[in-house]
């Protein structure tokens, strides 16, 4: 894992399109831009996984109407 220090207003650059930028650091939390192209997706981690576990209960044929609501309703 590769750790960088970066204060506000100061961005970091992936693959050279894809830019993270850090927006505001106030109360122990980092608000942080991201511009990336359109057919990039983009998640937080836990709703990522969460997305990972349905498709792999659509592949087994048992996806659950009640499953797929808890991710829109987050």
């Amino acid at each position: 894992m590769l750790v960088l220090s970066r204060k506000k207003d100061e961005s970091i650059m992936i693959n050279g399109n894809i830019e993270i930028k850090v927006i505001a650091v106030e109360d122990g939390k980092v608000k942080l831009g991201i511009s990336a192209p359109k057919e990039i997706d983009i998640h937080r981690k836990e709703v990522y996984l969460e997305i990972q576990d349905e498709n792999k209960e659509a592949a087994k044929g048992s996806l659950q109407i009640n499953n797929l609501t808890k991710l829109f309703k987050k």
